[in-house]
């Protein structure tokens, strides 16, 4: 990125902070459909080349969901940096989520906190424009949700995926949100397992069947991420996403601090990391993991793999840093793979997790 780029976008977060936060993410995500940001591609090398669950991606520097919750940028965001990008959440009908404001910047902790609630404009607009995107060699996958007034939650995710299943690459069962009311019930041992069986028989009538991932939460213990690592081997799910949003609180020191929904950004790193790496470790470093939560220096993305990471996602630290972040990091984290001797990211996966258990 040159100079008078960073500058401008330096100079547009600036403004962009004198805003409400929820208002100031419909602008960028604005620019980003208007061109208005940079779109250098994907930066790729042969050691940042990432396989991962059968998926292709030049850089395993990926966007999390949340970011473009409906579709509206995927063509932009594709060539923005990332190696993977993923939307959503899609729920089967759409919803407008919990009363505004429901998003807060945590600056002093480098942190946000949001209590959305699934806003969508659901499965059917969403789909239409997932089959008109133009497929590029960065995968876009789709974040599926379940409505909040659902009779029968478990359902909505086969129902997002068999609508939506064709247009994407791979698809992220979330369970995770801590903003819909009793949703994290379904990370249990016998919902789960259900839950993933119906979303895997879906998978298996679609024309190509994607990978599927689930996203958890980093408020597990132990026994909850055992007995989600044998779910994932019963049901045969491509991988793991840790983690979404925590409930936690501690020591932040914003003014913001006590309000409700989920916590990301940098106070969520180590708490993220940890499970993370317990996942590598109760799955034997078998079972394909990305690692979501806190990532913001090129430091902290090897860390995540290092502790068993195969691909990492960001989404908070662009709220102080700019979408150029995923450029940053790629060509960061190459440096630090020839470092190290590695040949290709793949041979540093998992090769610290016990500095995390």
């Amino acid at each position: 990125m040159t100079g008078a780029a960073l500058w401008t976008e330096r100079a547009a977060l600036s403004l962009l902070h004198r805003l409400d936060p929820e208002f100031a993410h419909s602008l960028s995500i604005k620019a980003v459909q208007w061109g208005l940001t940079a779109k250098p591609g994907p930066f790729s090398t042969a050691r940042l080349a990432t396989q991962i669950a059968g998926l292709q991606l030049p850089n395993p520097i990926g966007l999390a969901a949340g970011f473009d919750k409906n579709a509206t940028a995927i063509g932009p965001l594709s060539q923005a940096g990332f190696g993977f990008v993923e939307v959503g959440a899609a729920t089967p009908r759409p919803q407008d989520g919990n009363p505004k404001p429901r998003l807060y910047r945590l600056t002093a902790d480098r942190a946000a906190i949001n209590r959305f609630g699934f806003n969508n404009q659901g499965m059917t607009a969403i789909a239409a424009r997932l089959s008109a995107r133009t497929r590029t060699t960065v995968p876009v996958g789709l974040n599926l949700g379940a409505n909040k007034d659902s009779a029968d939650r478990a359902k909505d995710f086969a129902a997002v995926l068999a609508l939506c299943g064709p247009h994407i690459d791979f698809a992220t069962v979330n369970v995770s949100s801590p903003n819909t009311e009793k949703l994290r019930d379904l990370q249990g041992r016998a919902a789960l397992t259900a839950l993933l069986t119906n979303v895997m028989e879906v998978r298996a009538t679609l024309p190509n069947p994607i990978p599927i991932f689930l996203k958890i939460a980093p408020d597990l213990t132990d026994t909850d991420l055992a007995e989600i690592a044998e779910v994932a081997r019963i049901t045969g799910i491509s991988g793991i996403i840790a983690t979404n949003t925590t409930t936690s609180r501690t020591g932040l020191t914003d003014r913001h601090r006590s309000q409700s929904g989920g916590l990301s950004g940098a106070p969520l790193f180590e708490k993220s990391t940890r499970t993370l790496a317990r996942l590598s470790h109760l799955t034997g470093a078998k079972l394909p993991l990305i690692g979501v939560g806190g990532v913001s220096t090129p430091d902290e993305a090897y860390a995540k793999i290092r502790a068993g990471a195969s691909a990492v996602q960001l989404y908070t630290a662009m709220v102080y840093q700019g979408l150029s972040l995923s450029t940053h990091l790629a060509r960061a984290l190459d440096a630090l793979l020839q470092r190290d001797g590695h040949a290709n990211v793949s041979t540093a996966v998992a090769t610290r997790c016990h500095d995390w258990l």
